[in-house]
């Protein structure tokens, strides 16, 4: 069939950043990033008095990883993030490394009413390198400020290594049916649950995976919370690994099932993942949000993100993005959409229905594009420069996959494997399609039929793209093009 095209000439405005990063090339602009330094997991997201609050895996005096504190930033509506001083140091116990935080509303622990709660994994270096096996132990912290300063805890570690070299990333919640706080811990390529009337004081419950999902690396920043389909609840634990994803290195997995506050229940035996592209990983939750179950992952991958080519920063979050359940081919899904909160921006819109070929000047910042078309159809979107620099995303009628490809997209010789193709398999069986791209200047988020397939990917272009064509094989119904501010 006659290939048909729609080209959309993107002029984009000068690079600018607040603060010290004027100029600087590949710094997201509708990611957060940190102002300088090393960022890798996000940690401790808990939204509490209409703030939402961003920790993170920081190395405040390096652009790699090492000794890790955490970085802590604020939101009002999850698209724009203010970075504050740094939450927590290391300490005695070791460097403080991924966890979670709760409001202790029914102030279980003691520290005060509606105290924040961070629950985070030291990690202590000596004894890593003296041999010993029990250099991971949890311990908590709390503030009655809001987040803005921070006490351990006297009896710190509150959670002890029994002796397993991988125990680590706490992630707590409140589980309301038994009175109790559960902790969801990765403990070297499974998960133990624990559980705590006061967050001091932890027992086992049980464990989940030794037989379940994908093994091909570590298991890491787990999370465990319920979604619900039509009034039908149903449990979803996150587990990301590394390696030993989908299209290699990092990426997050995830289960189905039931939890009845002791034991979690897998109801398939597939692996499921919830983003296929490369740049997705240790992806958890939002706590204290009421109706809604919104995630955030790190926007990279362990294979290379030490050698990215960036200034005095490295790495961004993925925008957020709101879960909800999809039963499909009589299995339940976990779909993922960008949060509603991007329907509210404000930037240039341009629209376009029943397209064949027509040509867009936008002046636009990085936006937010969205595609259907009536039946699925063989397509492609290629974001490019004059460098002759190109970022593609698909759709293979034939294969019925999505993909991503990355092999022309500027600098990839930084790292073996980078500029590669990466796929994602089309799960809906239903004939219309539909497609949308958060597109930043160094990194594409894209959403497949309501976000049962996704994929991210980040890329390094000499100069910013300034072009975005589509090649379809099918007329598309629409195209709508909104750049954010």
């Amino acid at each position: 069939m006659r290939i048909k095209q729609l080209i959309l000439a993107l002029l984009l405005p000068v690079f600018a950043m607040a603060q010290d990063d004027k100029g600087e090339q590949h710094r997201p602009r509708i990611h957060f990033s940190p102002r300088k330094g090393w960022m890798n997991d996000p940690n401790g997201m808990v939204y509490l008095n209409g703030t939402y609050h961003l920790f993170f895996q920081h190395n405040p005096d390096s652009t790699v990883w090492g000794p890790m504190h955490w970085g802590h930033a604020v939101s009002k509506d999850l698209l724009h993030w203010k970075e504050l001083p740094i939450a927590l140091y290391p300490d005695s116990l070791g460097t403080i490394f991924s966890g979670s935080a709760v409001i202790d509303s029914n102030n279980t622990a003691g520290f005060g009413k509606n105290a924040m709660v961070a629950i985070y994994t030291n990690h202590n270096h000596q004894q890593e390198a003296a041999g010993t096996e029990t250099f991971q132990n949890q311990s908590i912290a709390y503030s009655l400020d809001e987040g803005k300063h921070w006490t351990k805890y006297k009896g710190n570690p509150v959670l002890s290594n029994p002796g397993i070299r991988d125990f680590r990333d706490p992630k707590v919640s409140w589980y309301a049916a038994g009175k109790k706080w559960i902790m969801t811990l990765a403990t070297r390529d499974h998960i133990t649950f624990y559980s705590s009337t006061d967050l001091k004081h932890w027992k086992e419950e049980s464990r989940f995976g030794k037989e379940e999902g994908a093994h091909g690396g570590v298991w890491e920043c787990p999370d465990l919370f319920p979604l619900y389909d039509k009034g039908n609840e149903v449990w979803v634990l996150i587990v990301n690994i590394n390696p030993g994803g989908p299209n290699g290195g990092s990426a997050t997995q995830y289960f189905t099932g039931t939890f009845d506050g002791h034991t979690f229940k897998a109801d398939h035996t597939t692996t499921k993942w919830l983003d296929y592209g490369p740049d997705e990983y240790a992806g958890v939750t939002w706590s204290n949000v009421r109706g809604r179950s919104i995630f955030l992952g790190w926007m990279s991958n362990w294979e290379y993100a030490n050698v990215v080519p960036t200034g005095n920063w490295r790495s961004a979050c993925t925008i957020a993005r709101e879960l909800k359940l999809v039963k499909t081919g009589g299995q339940y899904l976990v779909a993922s959409v960008p949060v509603r909160e991007y329907d509210k921006i404000t930037g240039k819109v341009i629209t376009a229905e029943n397209v064949t070929t027509n040509h867009f000047p936008l002046h636009a910042q990085p936006g937010k594009l969205s595609l259907s078309f009536a039946k699925a159809a063989s397509f492609s979107i290629t974001l490019s420069n004059n460098q002759g620099e190109q970022m593609v995303i698909g759709y293979d009628r034939a294969k019925n996959e999505y993909f991503t490809d990355r092999r022309k997209s500027g600098d990839v010789g930084f790292a073996q494997g980078f500029g590669g193709r990466y796929t994602a398999p089309r799960f809906t069986i239903k004939p219309a399609m539909d497609l949308t791209l958060i597109i930043d200047d160094a990194s594409v988020e894209v959403f497949a039929d309501g976000g049962l397939s996704v994929m991210t990917s980040i890329f390094f272009p000499g100069k910013n793209y300034t072009d975005i064509s589509i090649s379809s094989e099918e007329k598309i119904a629409k195209v709508v093009f909104q750049a954010i501010k």
